[in-house]
């Protein structure tokens, strides 16, 4: 049977794909992204918070127990697609198909220098030196990826979040959740009362047809509304049933800035993997991108936060203060 996740990204692709046969725009070597031009101001300093880097393999393998393979996507790449957004700093998130090993995102942050931050998955006996590196190499988050892994059951989701966010803590810096709403309720309180500060990712998988009365909204405004978390309103095409412009994504965005613009950041999800399960395919096939219009999905924030300074305040100073820029 098909999952309502896997047949929103299908959909998502399937309606982005449509898109950019009609418009008329080039198209990045890797056919992911469209380079339609960006058409309202980027302030200077604005950050993507949340992209991958996916390296040579003979260099990074990949991991035996990953549920994709994407085609590579170069630090080379990266440098055009910020140039195409206007964006001048960055967030390498450490992908699962590279399990606990973040040399690729290390490499990519020394490669792109100052303007570039990291977040890490790390194993379970990963010593403090090794946290330390890690930390030196520009890392300023761990990751908990629940959705790719499957943590469902929110006893796990808990225990493994007092774990991590224990060591997040002890560095300085934030936990970065991608799960569903349900495990954000049933997080709620050790949020509110724990050590480290979360960010989840996009919209904390929210389901954009169900609008903002879905159970675990609420929790999530909550979390925001203290101070206790950020969100990411990033990838709306992973969430929505109404590509390309994704008017169902509106009342979430606005709801989650609304309660607290100070703990809103932005990411593209460059370069869009497609970790889906699909007929037919292996973990170990190479498994195409998503075809994204990212100008597109940028302008939308234009909508979300029709004020300059809002815009501002989740492209540049949120980000700085979380992952020092």
């Amino acid at each position: 049977m098909v999952s309502r996740r896997d047949m929103l990204l299908t959909l998502a692709a399937t309606g982005a794909a449509a898109l950019q046969r009609r418009a008329v725009a080039a198209v990045s070597p890797h056919g992911q992204s469209s380079i339609t031009p960006v058409d309202f101001p980027v302030p200077a300093g604005a950050c993507d918070c949340h992209v991958h880097v996916f390296g040579d393999p003979r260099r990074f393998p990949l991991s035996p127990d990953r549920a994709y393979t994407p085609p590579p996507a170069p630090v080379s790449e990266l440098r055009r697609q910020l140039r195409r957004l206007h964006m001048d700093r960055v967030v390498i998130v450490s992908p699962s198909v590279y399990g606990t090993d973040n040399e690729c995102a290390l490499d990519a942050i020394r490669q792109l220098g100052g303007r570039a931050r990291g977040i890490a998955n790390i194993a379970r006996e990963s010593s403090d030196a090794e946290l330390d590196r890690l930390r030196r190499g520009g890392i300023r988050g761990l990751r908990l990826n629940f959705e790719t892994q499957g943590v469902f059951d929110p006893k796990v989701a808990i225990e493994r979040f007092r774990l991590a966010s224990t060591r997040a803590a002890g560095l300085g810096w934030h936990l970065q959740i991608n799960t569903r709403l349900s495990i954000v309720e049933a997080l709620e309180n050790e949020i509110a009362g724990g050590p480290a500060i979360v960010v989840f990712d996009h919209f904390a998988q929210a389901e954009a047809a169900r609008g903002v009365d879905q159970p675990g909204f609420a929790a999530l405004v909550r979390l925001l509304t203290s101070g206790r978390a950020y969100v990411k309103v990033s990838a709306p095409y992973r969430i929505s049933m109404r590509s390309p412009d994704y008017a169902d994504v509106v009342p979430l965005a606005q709801a989650l800035i609304a309660a607290n613009h100070e703990r809103v950041l932005w990411g593209s999800d460059w370069p869009h993997p497609d970790a889906a399960r699909r007929p037919g395919r292996t973990a170990t096939d190479v498994a195409p991108p998503l075809s994204v219009d990212d100008a597109r999905v940028l302008a939308q924030l234009t909508i979300w936060a029709p004020d300059a300074a809002t815009r501002r305040s989740i492209l540049v100073e949120n980000p700085a203060r979380l992952y020092g820029f």
